[in-house]
């Protein structure tokens, strides 16, 4: 019994979830990254600013340090350090400090947006670290984060307590500017994140679509119903994909149609010599040793043909398999000259080898026989087994025939011959499977050729022709001296008359 196939649609993420998460993760990591970069090198560029203003400080103290109070020079150092800290021009987030003595003395008159005296370990710490020469560095504890410039001003020829000129940047307030649009830039990365995944999720789930509608399909299509086709829009990888599965589902219905059929001809073909067989044994004299004679001789015969026709299946089958072929390239003048050698073993075969053209082709060189002695076997079954062998060329094809002097092909036969299960009466009124010429027109298709059969011109009887393209055939005096060609091996003479040479290379 069949289980009907387990839907696993709700089961995990959906294709389009994962569509929709992907895109976002991707388009998250990507506005992180520029985001993040952008805010560094913006930080970077802040604090090397600061510095370079620090440095700018330093240079203007020096120059009121050394241009002195008007025409005179400066009476001390702490006039110097009151100077400096009362004229120079302050910046916006800094403060501005004179210390002397490890003591804070000195701040600007006005206001400043840094008050510096604001951290109690500030002083002692900028004391405990300045040397004879400038010291730029950084003040983090307190509760602060403060950039600052400690310079000491000596005045030669004076005596004066140490003093030191102090100035400092607030980094936070520095960084207060880039850190607010930081801000708004992640608010609006995360509503551009929820645009990107709504639209994601939009555009995937029309694409997915006829994905979709290829599921629902492909769960309504059974071996019993292969009728419903994929609706083809557009011209993308969707629409090709969707052509490419009804062109599956074509083939998959060909198959199974002539699966049917197959089977059907079978069951009907098997019916009748199994109907025969067992009418002859339930009507049997079992006590009369002629009536068993003659009972058992026709159950033979019968199971004689059911093992022919289980054979040419197993051949057929064996044509429409993935690898039917083994092509290589062949001598055709050796393989007419080998097929006539094996046909001369099936009972009743007279063969003479008739016109034959030096060519090379490539072929698979044992289903080449198979069907010439199938045609053989053909021809002394239909044909009275005078029979002749050879080859030719004709515009782009090369031909191999095999002709008998029979009766001949009617036309009304001649377009049904080859099909499957088609009968013709033999010379002892007997038919045969029905597959062999079928199995001939097969293997003449996988070599891209045909098979045809017509009266001949000249005389009675029947051609059977296999016709091969000029693309797998050329002539032997053209080919590549160096090039080998695959001449079929001279089989052993039938050792036992009337017992055909059936066997494949």
């Amino acid at each position: 019994m069949r289980t009907a196939p387990t839907s696993v649609a709700g089961s995990g993420w959906t294709v389009r979830t994962r569509i929709v998460v992907v895109i976002t993760v991707v388009a998250a990591v990507g506005l992180l990254a520029v985001g993040a970069s952008v805010y560094f090198v913006e930080r970077t560029r802040i604090l090397a600013a600061v510095d370079t203003r620090l440095d700018a400080a330093l240079e203007s103290a020096r120059a009121l340090v050394a241009t002195g109070d008007g025409e005179a020079a400066w009476p001390s150092s702490t006039a110097a350090l009151e100077a400096a800290v009362t004229r120079i021009s302050p910046d916006d987030n800094t403060g501005v400090l004179g210390v002397i003595d490890g003591a804070a003395a000195f701040i600007p008159g006005v206001p400043l947006d840094v008050d510096l005296q604001t951290a109690p370990g500030f002083v002692p710490h900028v004391v405990s670290v300045v040397q004879e020469d400038p010291l730029v560095g950084t003040y983090a504890e307190d509760g602060v984060a403060w950039r600052y410039l400690a310079a000491p001003i000596s005045i030669q020829d004076t005596a004066t307590p140490r003093v030191v000129f102090v100035t400092a940047y607030d980094l936070d307030a520095e960084l207060a500017e880039i850190d607010d649009a930081a801000r708004v830039y992640l608010i609006a990365a995360l509503i551009v994140l929820g645009v990107i995944a709504g639209a994601a999720g939009v555009v995937a789930a029309r694409l997915l679509r006829p994905l979709r509608r290829m599921r629902e399909t492909a769960a309504r299509v059974s071996e019993r119903s292969l009728a419903e086709r994929l609706p083809v829009q557009g011209n993308d990888d969707v629409s090709a994909l969707a052509a490419t599965m009804n062109d599956m589902l074509d083939r998959l219905d060909r198959a199974l149609g002539a699966q049917r059929t197959l089977l059907s001809d079978v069951g009907h073909e098997l019916k009748t010599p199994v109907t025969i067989v067992s009418g002859h044994l339930d009507v049997m004299d079992a006590d009369d040793p002629a009536d068993v004679r003659a009972t058992r001789e026709l159950v033979l015969d019968e199971l004689t043909r059911m093992g022919r026709l289980v054979q040419d299946l197993t051949h057929e089958a064996a044509l429409r398999g993935p690898s039917p072929l083994r092509l290589g390239e062949t001598d055709m003048a050796a393989l007419i000259e080998q097929v006539a050698v094996k046909a001369r073993g099936i009972e009743g075969a007279t063969v003479r080898i008739g016109a034959v053209v030096p060519a090379s082709a490539l072929v698979d060189s044992a289903r080449i026989t198979q069907a010439l002695l199938q045609l053989a076997q053909n021809g002394v079954d239909h044909g009275g087994g005078d029979l002749v062998v050879g080859s030719r060329r004709r515009a782009e094809t090369l031909e191999l025939f095999v002709r008998d002097h029979g009766p001949g092909v009617g036309p009304d036969q001649r377009e049904r011959i080859f099909d499957r299960f088609h009968r013709g009466v033999s010379g002892d009124g007997r038919g045969g499977s029905g597959l062999g010429l079928n199995i001939v027109a097969t293997i003449a298709a996988l070599h891209g050729g045909s098979a045809r059969v017509q009266n001949p011109a000249d005389g009675p009887g029947a051609e059977f022709v296999l016709s091969l393209p000029q693309s797998a055939a050329s002539p032997s005096a053209g080919t590549d001296r160096h090039r080998a060609l695959t001449v079929p091996p001279r089989p052993p003479l039938p050792g036992v008359p009337g017992a055909p040479n059936h066997e494949e290379q």
